[in-house]
């Protein structure tokens, strides 16, 4: 019995671990792009069963299945190890200077938290230049509006249907548009601030839909989201950051096509993994809410806060535009531009 369980559980992950690579949108397909880390860890048990005297005495088939389990494991490694320390940092370090940086708190409350206590004493510890929470109604908007005197620029968008924004800053903002890339009903701002040394950076702000049963069967509209806001990225010659709930993970095929086509680059790398979901199942965390950044900034700290109540924690960056380009992006082949138009034109006419 004992031998027919372990084999099961062989077969399930080792078909987990190379289901991700199926390129459809079905929420049941994409769902396996998230728990990398937590599968490596668990063929890693795997092996060890197979290869421990006590399951049985060993044979070619327990070599044949800790090999096969092996090859997953090497593959995962791959996927995971960019977000290490062991690996070069794709965005430089560099001192923090007030004049040419930008200190960025960004959020998911959770619109049914009722915690603003402490998403208030979060924004006056970290003291941002600018923040974005999301998942924000009219509680939160009410909930927050202690921050406002330090905050005297704002766009507010509260809604009641888990895609409201809200965002706060103390620096000028130049320029501002609302839109609804994909759908009527999910805003995502696009914005010009001005540093404190004069210069202008956009920063778009996003929280696409999830690929989650009940809201959204596929993955077609979050996904030609983040793919519109990289190509409006990359057409725009301003330094530019996309900061959000993202709804998908730093390693996943979409967001690793975003940084490829936006020739954006993602401070995690070389860094850690930099979990923020989830925040009450420790066992299940991942990088889901993101600060991507152009090439023409520096990192100066990133961090993962303390939860203020939320499924999500918090993240801050301290970004730093600097003269050298030191960021190592990704470029997108021809295939790779193509499909990116195709998953855009996808999620344009499914909400049509």
């Amino acid at each position: 019995m004992g031998y027919i369980i372990l084999r099961i559980f062989s077969v399930f992950f080792i078909f987990a671990t190379f289901f991700p690579l199926v390129k459809l949108d079905y929420w049941w397909v994409r769902i396996f792009d998230y728990p990398r880390l937590q599968k490596f860890i668990i063929i890693v048990i795997l092996i060890s069963l197979w290869l421990a005297p006590f399951v049985r005495s060993l044979n070619i088939k327990n070599y044949v299945w800790a090999g096969l389990l092996g090859i997953c494991a090497l593959y995962l490694v791959g996927k995971v190890l960019p977000f290490t320390v062991l690996s070069k940092k794709m965005i430089d370090t560099v001192p923090y200077s007030e004049e040419a940086g930008i200190n960025i708190l960004v959020g998911n409350v959770y619109q049914y938290n009722t915690n603003y206590h402490k998403a208030v004493a979060l924004v006056k510890s970290v003291d941002p230049d600018l923040v974005f929470f999301v998942e924000t109604d009219k509680a939160w908007e009410k909930g927050l509006s202690e921050i406002e005197k330090d905050y005297p620029t704002q766009i507010k968008l509260p809604l009641d249907n888990t895609y409201g924004l809200l965002l706060y800053t103390r620096l000028e903002i130049v320029r501002q548009e609302i839109n609804y890339l994909i759908d009527d009903e999910i805003p995502s701002l696009e914005i010009d601030i001005k540093l404190r040394n004069g210069e202008i950076i956009t920063i778009y702000a996003i929280h696409p839909t999830p690929p989650v049963p009940g809201e959204n069967e596929k993955s077609t509209e979050r996904d030609a989201e983040i793919l519109l806001v990289g190509k409006k990225s990359k057409e725009n010659s301003k330094p530019s950051l996309v900061i959000g709930d993202l709804n998908d993970v730093a390693w996943s095929y979409t967001t690793e096509l975003f940084l490829k086509n936006s020739e954006m680059a993602d401070p995690r790398r070389g860094r850690g993994l930099f979990n923020t979901f989830h925040a009450k199942v420790p066992l299940f965390r991942w990088p889901l809410d993101h600060i991507f950044l152009s090439k023409h900034f520096g990192v100066a700290s990133l961090k993962v806060q303390d939860g203020i109540g939320s499924d999500h924690f918090p993240i801050s960056l301290k970004a730093v535009l600097t003269r050298a380009n030191d960021t190592d992006t990704m470029k997108a082949n021809g295939d790779e531009k193509q499909e990116a138009r195709e998953k855009i034109s996808r999620g344009l006419e499914d909400e049509d």
